[in-house]
């Protein structure tokens, strides 16, 4: 037993949805995160640990770290979001905040709320992951950077995932690089020098390892059950290479820093991992020709449900569909795909949507987080927690969200415009993710970085230009309208367009023409209509769905 191998590594979801794409406030630093270490821990009976309540959180961000009130709650609230909770938590917890009448009764219901105070402190310091580093910039290795059109699309090697949210082997190395300051962080104060660092007698507490299953955990001998760190650090065999001791019920600091460091290993449950070994997924609707380029891989066929990953790259001019437990839960990416129409109609926990150009995605409901970044003219049907953009241009989105649209750096001509779909089973998701009808700030954005002071990077869809969307594939389910309806400015649109197809339909029957009039006048309606088809590109879409005959039953497939 005492010849178990234990392999650590860097969880992938902290990172993907947790760490937000734009270089942190500059009070993030481990200076300032010290502090707060400290000053959480001399305030315990306060309500700042060991958990941390939203109002001593406020205190500490707006008055000692300045942050804005609106970007302290939004940390709190993206961290809060990843915390396991049942669907009939969050709806619970949903159907309270859509009740609330004012600012004030909203702000009494937040100030029941509270996170984790040692995990919440590792999830403030892995926003340095997108930090900008000048010697970098200047390189051009950093995130964000101008478009490059002529850089490779092949996602099979180290350095091409750019996206440093979903590159594990950046997960690994910031976690190796960084460890001393993670474990630092998470150290009682008395364990500390007066310039806040550890001795090689500092001891970590076995709540602070827990506090670090946030970020890592791992197997013994490669098996298929995966353990938090905490738990496997406290496992018998291993107290004498980690230097846990029975007498001091802790861990020596300078023994666990190096035990970590040996074990830790690349993730068999990252971006990597799924496209060196995934499986190629196959589709309900699809084009046949035109996929050689493509690549699609998904990991549900060799990692626990929690771990799923889908990503898809280089699709052209294809549309596509997909509803199977598969996808449920899992976090996907969309990475260069262009011309094309992909309908991903199962429950997700994540999506990111990257260098994509003139494509549809009409989305199941997302438990957490859609992300789009370096997009052009991309148009997102969905339903999410959250929703980021950055280094986008002419996207439209089409959203039900409880929280308020993040603009983040780059963007240019972007429009919000209400939800406007439904799929037989949607409902259904929608319950199994805990995402509710109530609040919807899809029309109330939050433009999170200085250089988009000016609201004018976006604008909220005319009602005039407002049009449902039908998605054209059949299957079981009881949803049958757009859950939570239309909000009633974009629903009279659509009315007052009925009252006008009704007139008009009246008009031709009244109109007493003759058949072979009826004829020419079916002719000429017709060229009219594939006029617009090709002037709007819509041509392609239609062209591109396969016959209900041949199969428009198998988008469970």
């Amino acid at each position: 037993m005492d010849q178990s191998v234990v392999h650590l590594w860097v969880k992938t979801e902290p990172f993907i949805v947790g760490a937000l794409q734009i270089p942190p406030p500059s009070k993030f630093s481990m200076h300032y995160l010290r502090k707060m270490s400290t000053y959480v821990r001399t305030r315990a009976s306060e309500g700042c640990y060991p958990r941390l309540f939203w109002p001593m959180w406020r205190h500490i961000a707006c008055g000692k770290l300045q942050l804005a009130k609106d970007l302290a709650w939004l940390y709190f609230e993206i961290f809060d979001s990843l915390v396991e909770r049942t669907p009939e938590e969050r709806l619970e917890r949903a159907e309270v905040v859509s009740s609330c009448t004012s600012e004030e009764e909203l702000e009494k219901q937040r100030n029941k709320l509270s996170v984790d105070t040692l995990q919440f402190l590792l999830f403030l310091y892995i926003q340095q992951l997108n930090k900008i580093s000048l010697r970098t910039s200047l390189i051009g290795e950093e995130w964000p950077s101008p478009r490059d059109k002529s850089q490779s699309a092949n996602l099979t090697g180290k350095s091409t995932c750019q996206n440093k949210n979903w590159n594990d082997y950046t997960h690994q190395a910031f976690v190796q690089n960084h460890l001393l300051d993670l474990l630092e962080l998470l150290l009682d104060p008395d364990q500390l020098t007066a310039s806040s660092h550890s001795t090689h007698g500092s001891l970590v507490s076995p709540e602070a390892v827990r506090a670090l299953s946030f970020l890592i955990e791992g197997t013994v001998n490669k098996t298929r059950t995966v353990h938090p760190l905490h738990e496997l650090a406290l496992w018998q065999p291993l107290h004498v290479k980690n230097g846990y001791s029975k007498i001091t019920k802790a861990f020596s600091f300078p023994k666990l820093e190096i035990w970590l460091r040996a074990c830790l290993t690349g993730s068999p449950f990252g971006t990597s991992a799924c496209l060196k070994s995934g499986k190629k997924l196959a589709w309900a609707q699809q084009v046949e020709g035109t996929t050689k380029r493509a690549k699609i891989a998904c990991n549900a066929h060799m990692v626990p449900e929690v771990h799923r990953m889908v990503v898809m790259s280089q699709v052209y001019k294809q549309t596509l569909a997909k509803s199977s437990d598969t996808l449920v839960g899992a976090h996907v990416k969309v990475h260069r795909c262009n011309e094309s129409f992909i309908y991903l109609l199962s429950p997700l926990r994540s999506v990111t949507i990257e260098k994509c150009r003139n494509s549809t995605f009409v989305l199941g409901p997302v438990q957490t987080a859609i992300h789009l970044h370096s997009c052009d003219n991309v148009k997102v049907i969905g339903i999410c927690h959250h929703l980021s953009i950055s280094s986008t241009t002419g996207c439209t989105f089409n959203i039900l969200t409880p929280t308020h649209p993040l603009i983040l750096l780059g963007n240019q001509a972007v429009t919000f415009a209400p939800y406007h779909t439904h799929y037989p089973m949607l409902e259904d998701h929608m319950a199994r993710m805990g995402l509710a009808t109530v609040p919807n700030y899809w029309d109330s954005p939050m433009l999170v970085c200085k250089e988009n002071s000016d609201a004018s990077v976006f604008r909220l869809l005319p009602p005039n230009e407002f049009y449902t969307f039908v998605i054209p594939f059949e299957m079981e389910g009881d949803t049958t309208e757009t859950p939570g309806g239309l909000p009633h400015a974009y629903q009279k649109a659509l009315s007052q367009r009925e009252q006008k197809i009704q007139v008009w339909q009246k008009t031709v029957k009244e109109a007493g023409l003759t058949k072979d009039q009826r004829k020419q006048f079916q002719v000429l309606v017709e060229n009219k209509f594939y006029e617009w088809l090709i002037h709007t590109g819509h041509r392609q879409q239609l062209d591109s769905l396969v016959p209900p005959a041949a199969g428009s039953k198998q988008a469970a497939g």
